[in-house]
């Protein structure tokens, strides 16, 4: 495999939000080059998080693209929003928008990287004939809807097939893992073929968020 750029995005759902700030200026310094910001509506998953305000405020205060995704019912609606709001990069579950096609579409036309998401039980197939309209695909390794959980063993075989299904098609599309990802794991996801790690606990979790980035990012260079 040649050489690749890994990308380490924070998750801000495990940040202490009434520091918000400084706990992103310290990944920042730590070498983050992604900030992931999730989106969740309480319908499509038992949980509430943030939205287009908070996305528009962070825009302002960092200088890494912002990641969002969606885990939302009707990703279709916001999707652009988000983009136009200040993420650079904004991702859709495919087991939630029955016109995948035309939302990815959106968020490419208003400027944005358009990302295709799996829950853990969602086969790879199920991203196969919208993989060439995606920037990414990203591979949930826990269940979506909270911070904080266990790394599911198997997503690690799925970014494998994932990394086939993509070469075989000779696209160009990266590999994001979310969920469970920390520095004992990160080097196994890149030599399946994650490119881009998310993490929330294993670096705001810390009382170090700063060093944690660069412990993580460590990692996974032998495999790089």
């Amino acid at each position: 495999m040649s050489k690749r750029n890994i990308d380490i995005a924070p998750s801000i759902l495990s940040a202490d939000f009434a520091r918000l700030g400084e706990e992103i200026q310290a990944v920042e310094r730590g070498g983050a080059t992604i900030l992931h910001v999730d989106v969740m509506d309480g319908h499509f998953v038992p949980n509430i998080t943030i939205g287009l305000p908070v996305v528009k405020s962070l825009a302002k205060v960092t200088h890494i693209p912002i990641d969002a995704h969606l885990m939302i019912s009707e990703p279709g609606i916001y999707a652009a929003q988000f983009v136009s709001a200040g993420a650079k990069m904004v991702s859709v579950h495919v087991e939630t928008d029955p016109n995948l096609h035309r939302t990815l579409m959106s968020i490419k036309s208003t400027g944005g990287q358009a990302g295709v998401v799996l829950n853990p039980a969602t086969p790879v197939s199920a991203v196969e004939e919208v993989l060439q309209f995606a920037d990414y695909v990203l591979v949930m390794s826990v269940n979506p809807g909270f911070g904080g959980q266990q790394f599911i063993p198997q997503s690690i075989e799925k970014i494998r097939r994932l990394r086939q299904l993509i070469l075989e098609k000779q696209l160009n599309v990266r590999i994001e893992i979310d969920g469970g990802i920390d520095k004992n794991n990160a080097g196994k996801v890149v030599e399946a073929g994650a490119e881009i790690l998310v993490a929330g606990s294993a670096i705001f979790g810390t009382a170090d968020p700063e060093n944690a980035v660069k412990e993580l990012k460590n990692s996974t260079m032998q495999w790089v």
